[in-house]
């Protein structure tokens, strides 16, 4: 179909591919918009993409030498849960990497999201296939896998939710489905089954292999990755809830993803990803772009939070009061 082979066409933005397009892409949802110079000149970066990415390498590093002087301290939770935190913002990178956005080198964004999906136990070759499903099919029940898991309705699903409990049981579920070679999932290619077969047996061989390695007595995968992700997985799901819960469940960009206004930390350890609304209008813009983008598009958008606090405190006010359609109000 020709709109979605123009997918983000927008007078003069590079590299296209059609792997992310949604069918109410960029072109189509604002007909020939002019975007500003120096939106005509978008383009990948393997500085950009290697700063941000050494950067939060240099963070990681800090957080370990705070954890490794934390042990038999007061400390020593508080640091787990920033060693967490730093952890699966790794997310961040995962999700631009498989976009092949964060390097102008494929091979390069290929080989740090190979690195990424095993620290997160999320093996980058079926992510991509999910995500993609999910960027040509946002918000569309049936079609978008994430709406595999229901969003909270009730306070107890939200804290439920929130603990990644859910999270973690679906996680080892699909692995050790994949590591026996069953991969039922429509969106993943025929051709692609042995890789994620593949990637599961070795993120299975990590996590069996670190708990192994602990109980033998040496401990440092299991002090300083494995404990630090089940510690900071819950912020993660915090995050990712508000990109899409209660928006409208449609193919209308403008209304089915939200944007959420955070501090330059946040946006920085995130690689931008609370830009949200525009990223899913344009995909193939790179992180380090987004902001311009927000600058450009911010005044079409139906839904934008002020704030994670602020949309979670909407959300459980609702979920409180047994709103039928929780935070469909938040913006």
């Amino acid at each position: 179909m020709r709109a979605s082979k123009e997918c983000c066409h927008a007078e003069g933005i590079v590299r296209l591919t059609n792997d992310f397009c949604s069918k109410h892409c960029l072109d189509t949802l604002f007909p020939r918009i002019r975007l500003m110079t120096p939106l005509f000149k978008l383009n990948y970066s393997n500085a950009q993409g290697g700063l941000a990415l050494t950067g939060h390498l240099g963070v990681l590093l800090a957080s370990s030498w705070g954890l490794s002087i934390a042990w038999n301290t007061a400390w020593l939770l508080p640091m787990l849960i920033v060693q967490g935190v730093v952890w699966v913002s790794f997310f961040a990178c995962l999700h631009e990497t498989v976009h092949r956005t964060a390097f102008q080198s494929r091979k390069w964004n290929d080989r740090i999201a190979t690195l990424c999906g095993f620290a997160l136990l999320i093996p980058a070759t079926h992510f991509r296939r999910f995500h993609n499903a999910h960027h040509r099919h946002p918000q569309i029940s049936g079609k978008d896998p994430e709406l595999s898991a229901p969003k909270p309705q009730t306070l107890a699903q939200y804290v439920c939710w929130v603990s990644a409990l859910p999270f973690w049981k679906d996680r080892l579920l699909e692995l050790s489905r994949h590591a026996q070679g069953d991969v039922r999932d429509d969106f993943v290619p025929e051709q692609e089954h042995r890789q994620v077969v593949r990637e599961a047996r070795i993120a299975l061989g990590l996590l069996g292999g670190s708990l192994v390695w602990g109980m033998l007595g040496w401990s440092g995968l299991l002090c300083y990755w494995l404990l630090p992700l089940l510690f900071g997985q819950p912020f993660l799901r915090l995050f990712l809830l508000a990109e899409h819960t209660g928006c409208e469940e449609s193919t209308n960009p403008e209304a089915n993803t939200r944007t959420t206004l955070s501090n330059r930390w946040v946006r920085w350890l995130m690689w931008n990803m609370p830009y949200h609304a525009e990223h899913h209008v344009c995909p193939q813009v790179p992180f380090h772009q987004l902001p311009q983008l927000h600058g450009q598009l911010k005044s079409r958008w139906q839904v934008v939070a002020s704030g994670y606090r602020a949309f979670h405190r909407d959300l459980v006010s609702d979920l409180n009061s047994g709103s039928s359609h929780p935070v469909r109000s938040v913006g």
